[in-house]
């Protein structure tokens, strides 16, 4: 990707992550919450992440993330890095920009 424009890179994620975050609210409506059991459930009560087989705080630990990155967060995101795409239209962008680190991040991660 290094002769990809950042416009066109911050485009590519937030198309992948929009697609990804539709998805996972198809099967997974949000919001996410985690449970005294020790389980990720979505809206519709499904279990999205399981760590009811262990008492150990570590092994749980995740659990509040993977609440946090449900499909609004996915859809939040998409927002920022669509605005980032259009003001950074054209530009010179530094490679350590965060919302750029981001987006090669979630390709990096995600398309497979």
């Amino acid at each position: 990707m290094s002769d990809t424009l950042p416009a066109d890179i911050l485009r590519a994620a937030a198309k992948w992550l929009r697609a990804a975050a539709q998805d996972a609210h198809r099967a997974s409506p949000a919001p996410w919450s985690v449970t005294d059991e020790n389980v990720v459930r979505c809206a519709d009560g499904m279990i999205v992440a399981d760590r009811s087989g262990t008492d150990h705080p570590a092994e749980r630990a995740d659990l509040p993330y993977v609440a946090a990155m449900g499909p609004a967060t996915g859809a939040a995101i998409v927002a920022v890095l669509e605005q980032a795409a259009d003001a950074l239209e054209g530009q010179d962008v530094p490679a350590d920009e965060p919302v750029l680190v981001l987006a090669r991040q979630l390709l990096e991660g995600g398309p497979r």
